[in-house]
């Protein structure tokens, strides 16, 4: 007799059968046909060499060799059920650690999260937060909200969730701001421009896509991260370039302005995933982004 198990599908098409005594139980169990039921079945037999079922009338019985292996079998997967049931009870009630800049989740993220755990109140979220070095792949961390560019790495389940969209914005209150306000994007090569270092093309890309010679700018204040430059132009200190959902609420509160809109970049904010940690959970999180952002449109 052969001493390696027989295949998986022969097992559980002869312990459902068994279980059910019922071929055609069985097939509807598993959704299949009864007719691959039962060549699952003569597989199993060929493999182990010894009749499991013999014929009863219009149905089957089990033989003694049939009974032995039921027995054995329905007790297996019975545990394999339940140890089944706890690793994935495990996996959902483990905290889902998400990392994103601290920019993002400070200016974003943070105000929205009582509306995320209203609507995915199982979802056990662990914030990370990180400027510019945060690695997917590192152990622990299950995904990372980030803004990026295409081509996108092939060992990530990548969710794309927006475009980015990103504008210069400033405070109503800043010293230019009557005059800015029905100018021509021209007039911003007249402003000390606030920027940040941990993004030094942005004035620059958003200079070409309108016209503007990018040589033609003139920096002023930098600051770090992006969270402290918004913070800089609320105050009123210039005008700061930045993505769309980061002054979403400013825009509404009236903290900021943004004369001239918002422009897509070649860039996504993305839900990058890596496959080893791919779950319900990542999808589930991703479909709430995606509605989330949806709404965020000024």
């Amino acid at each position: 007799m052969r001493q390696d198990l027989p295949p998986l599908n022969a097992l559980r098409a002869f312990e459902a059968t068994a279980r059910l005594n019922s071929v055609s139980q069985a097939a509807e169990v598993l959704h299949v046909t009864h007719g691959a039921v039962s060549r699952q079945i003569k597989v199993l037999e060929a493999h182990l060499g010894v009749a499991l079922f013999v014929k009863d009338g219009r149905g089957v019985k089990l033989t003694d060799a049939g009974v032995r292996l039921r027995d054995a079998s329905v007790d297996a997967f019975d545990r394999l059920r339940g140890v089944c049931a706890e690793v994935s009870r495990d996996v959902s009630q483990a905290p889902f650690v998400l990392g994103c800049s601290g920019s993002l989740l400070a200016r974003w993220f943070i105000p929205r999260l009582g509306r995320l755990k209203a609507d995915l109140p199982e979802l056990r979220l662990h914030l990370s937060a990180g400027e510019g070095d945060l690695d997917p792949r590192r152990p622990g961390l299950d995904a990372l909200l980030v803004y990026a560019e295409p081509p996108w790495p092939a060992d990530m389940q990548v969710h794309v969730l927006a475009e980015e969209r990103i504008g210069p914005v400033l405070s109503p209150h800043f010293a230019g701001s009557e005059r800015l306000r029905s100018a021509a994007s021209s007039a911003l090569l007249d402003e000390a421009l606030l920027h940040t270092t941990s993004r030094p093309q942005a004035w620059p890309a958003w200079a070409a896509e309108h016209g503007l010679d990018p040589g033609r700018l003139n920096f002023g204040q930098a600051f770090e991260h992006l969270y402290y430059l918004l913070e800089a132009a609320v105050a009123g200190l210039g005008v700061a370039i930045a993505p769309q959902p980061l002054v979403a609420d400013d825009l509404r509160a009236g903290r900021l302005i943004a004369p001239w809109g918002f422009s897509p970049t070649h860039a996504a904010l993305a839900l990058w995933v890596p496959r080893r940690a791919a779950d319900g959970r990542a999808e589930q999180l991703a479909q709430w982004l995606r509605r989330e952002l949806g709404q965020q449109v000024v």
